[in-house]
């Protein structure tokens, strides 16, 4: 006969969803059956300290805490930092479907123990799933470069800390011709490999700080979280073309792409992430990559030619 397979162990921190010391008997009790299951280490605590716990498990007493846990500030953040479980006293199928639309796993009667870990188990599991299909969303798999998604979370929560400490943050679009032409003419594969390459050279000419993003077959987007003045996103954007001027290899051919670029900064063209994106876009679209056999790069009142290139032949 098989040994029962052992559980991992699961770190619970307990708190009361309207105040860490009411109910400590009542619920320390319950808690001390919940950690006597094998396989839960449960601690009890503030929400402050949510971040040490795998899940944390908001304990409401009666309706009445269930549904001020409903409108409690953070708890939005707090759910989709972590697995959140709600232990309740009493049921109440409003409170309960707003918790749900608010990111708690899940909900549980405080009286079963045994019900209560498999919630807790449930949830952490849920949670798992979860950030593996945000990563997978989140990323162009082609190129290992987050998506459109991805950057205007980077950037949220960039322009957040700009408020507090007040710097230009600029954001570069390049629309980058001759991936399609490539898809053409050595397929689908080769353009994706090219993609990598641009990739590549696009972050050897950054700092590790900065985000390159991926928001499309031709367009990338690269965030300079911080920079002195705003002009110096034009230097960098110069310097990124630059880099894409010499041809690329690919099957042993190869193949040279023109570019152009548009920029938006924080806070003078906007403060919303989304419509910065919309700008630079705009912008990199409406221009024109020109130059003999498609190899000149142009920004408005400037055009690049010649220059070298980060060495990713075997990429």
């Amino acid at each position: 006969m098989n040994a029962p397979t052992r559980l991992p162990t699961v770190s619970v921190l307990a708190v009361d969803a309207v105040d860490a010391d009411a109910g400590a008997d009542d619920f320390g009790l319950r808690l001390a059956e919940l950690a006597a299951l094998p396989g839960l280490d449960v601690q009890r605590g503030a929400s402050a300290r949510a971040k040490e716990a795998d899940v944390v498990l908001l304990h409401a007493a009666d309706r009445a805490a269930l549904a001020a846990l409903a409108v409690r500030p953070g708890l939005p953040e707090l759910a989709y930092e972590r697995p959140v479980v709600v232990a309740f006293g009493e049921p109440d199928d409003t409170a309960e479907a707003e918790l749900l639309r608010l990111g708690v796993e899940a909900l549980a009667s405080d009286r079963d123990a045994a019900g209560l870990a498999r919630a807790l188990r449930h949830a952490l599991v849920r949670k798992q799933v979860e950030r593996m299909a945000r990563t997978a969303y989140a990323t162009d798999l082609a190129t290992g470069l987050p998506h459109q998604a991805q950057l205007l979370e980077h950037m949220t929560q960039l322009i957040a800390l700009r408020e507090r400490e007040p710097a230009p943050l600029v954001l570069i679009v390049l629309r980058v011709e001759g991936v399609t032409q490539a898809a053409v003419r050595l397929g689908g594969e080769a353009a994706n490999v090219l993609r990598r390459k641009i990739a590549v050279r696009l972050r050897g000419g950054l700092r590790a700080s900065d985000v390159v993003a991926s928001l499309g077959t031709d367009l990338f987007a690269v965030m300079l979280g911080r920079v002195d003045m705003v002009g110096d996103g034009d230097g960098v954007a110069a310097k990124l073309l630059r880099a894409l001027e010499q041809p690329f290899i690919l099957a042993g051919h190869p193949c040279s792409v023109s570019a152009a670029f548009g920029l938006a900064s924080y806070p003078a063209h906007g403060k919303e992430p989304a419509r910065l994106l919309q700008r630079a876009t705009a912008q990199a679209n409406m221009l024109a990559t020109v130059g003999e056999d498609g190899v000149g790069i142009v920004h408005s009142s400037f055009t690049v030619l010649g220059g070298g290139a980060a060495n990713d032949e075997e990429s």
